[in-house]
């Protein structure tokens, strides 16, 4: 039987949403609308929604708007059918719909993240501690420790203990031998990074190595090392090396894929900084297209670090890359329709509506309150008093007659250049609401309902 699901809206929406409901055309569910006798359907409160919605609830499911900030558990118990919040925007209906009417599960991965905090031999162990909580919190698994060529690391021991003691996973990353054994014995889960020459070390310790080839690219050394470690009978990872573009990119893409050929069974590392320190581009599509790649190398190691100011979310880049290729390859699906973690500067609907639609909402408009859209013409505007369309935020503002009233134009103004930003870029606008940039900044902690503060109410008011 086909789940039954109730769509609460208020006037403004209702027509509309008849409209993409019917166009979905499912057999998967059988929907029906109802008007609770409010305008703008994201501000309708729970007392409403008790007051108006007959009883009983003939559905299986109630779907609220996005941007309806309700409670979700007393709304249900009180009227005895689950109650859930669809997308933010009606055009997002469908999307939302094809997957069952849930969202897509984001929680799992199956990748590790070590995090390295360079020049870590520079700096004391409080600022370590204090970069590593920061990491973890962004979603590193393993905190990685830099040592610089020929510089001493006297506090190494008192790191790698701080940080063990703190409920770290740690790793010590040095081409200096006796570096290596220090943190091995100071208790550090993993070395980077080992030959078959000097493989003892982790031997000794019981640390995992990263293995890399003894000459730069020489993959039979490397399988050396893999022979020897199995020999042994040690745990270890392998890391054929990521090169820089223009300097052996493509060949090294090419030695991972060798190396899953001949070890199917062994762990890999994938250092991906190579790419978004050396590439003068958004890092969040190269992370994107690095981690589509061990996603399909079963890579569930990756060594990232940030040093360039571009790459300063990183780890939130890769947590969120991780996350989105387990459930794509799970689903055996492409990457798409997994959220917008990773599309910061374009969106892929960036308009919610058509300037047709929009121009039939001002149409029904009858309250002096400014509404602002974005569509593919430009920026809307619009109350009761008319409709302007502009491509430049300044170009509007003679238009909305608010000179004298400081704190409106104020607000206007801050709302008009976000709008424009947003067209500008193809990013999705919504009025009074941050613009999201995906994992590439925090968004601030967020009240879907409430009103402008500027002395005057600029949304529709509700309905008593």
């Amino acid at each position: 039987m086909a789940e039954r699901l109730l769509f609460l809206t208020g006037h403004l929406a209702e027509a509309r949403l008849n409209k993409i409901i019917a166009a979905a055309n499912t057999e998967s569910a059988d929907w029906r609308v109802h008007d609770v006798g409010v305008k703008v359907a994201a501000l309708m409160t729970e007392a409403i929604i008790e007051r108006r919605l007959p009883r009983p609830v003939n559905a299986d499911k109630v779907v609220l708007p996005g941007r309806c900030r309700v409670d979700l558990a007393r709304l249900s118990a009180a009227f005895g059918v689950p109650f859930v919040r669809g997308p933010d925007e009606l055009r997002d209906l469908p999307k939302y719909l094809g997957r069952g009417g849930a969202p897509p599960d984001l929680t799992r991965h199956d990748t590790r993240i070590f995090a390295e905090i360079v020049e870590a031999s520079q700096i004391t162990v409080a600022e370590i501690l204090a970069l590593a909580q920061k990491l973890k919190a962004a979603g590193a698994d393993v905190i990685d420790l830099g040592c610089l060529p020929d510089t001493p690391f006297p506090h190494l021991e008192e790191t790698v203990q701080a940080l063990k003691a703190g409920g770290f996973s740690v790793s010590v990353d040095s081409a200096n031998p006796d570096e290596l054994r220090r943190g091995a014995r100071a208790g550090a889960s993993y070395l980077l990074s080992l030959t078959r020459d000097n493989l003892d070390i982790a031997e000794q310790s019981g640390a995992v190595p990263v293995l890399i080839p003894s000459a730069h690219g020489d993959l039979p050394s490397l399988y050396a090392a893999v022979e020897r470690a199995e020999k042994i009978g040690i745990e270890y990872i392998v890391d054929p090396v990521l090169d820089p573009i223009n300097f052996g990119f493509t060949a090294s893409l090419l030695r991972y894929a060798a190396v899953r050929r001949a070890l199917p069974h062994v762990e890999i590392l994938m250092g991906t900084g190579n790419l978004t320190e050396l590439t003068d581009a958004d890092s969040s599509g190269v992370t994107a297209v690095l981690m589509g790649i061990c996603a399909e190398l079963a890579i569930r190691n990756v060594l990232l670090v940030n040093v360039s100011p571009h790459t300063n979310r990183t780890v939130q880049e890769h947590d969120a890359a991780r996350r989105i290729m387990f459930a794509a390859r799970a689903d055996e699906s492409l990457p798409r329709d997994y959220g917008g973690m990773l599309l910061q500067v374009h969106d892929r609907a960036p308009f919610a509506s058509s300037p047709t639609e929009i121009a039939a909402m001002a149409a029904e408009v009858r309250d002096r309150n400014f509404r602002i859209e974005t569509a593919e013409d430009g920026i809307h505007v619009y109350n009761n008093a008319g409709h302007h369309v502009a491509q430049d935020a300044m170009a509007l503002f003679s238009s909305l007659g608010v000179e004298a009233d400081g704190p409106h134009a104020f607000y206007l103004g801050s709302e008009l250049m976000k709008a424009e930003i947003a067209f500008r870029l193809g990013k999705r606008y919504a009025q009074d609401e941050p613009l999201e940039w995906g994992v590439a900044a925090d968004l601030p902690g967020e009240d879907l309902t409430r009103l402008a503060k500027a002395g005057h109410t600029l949304r529709a008011k509700q309905e008593k």
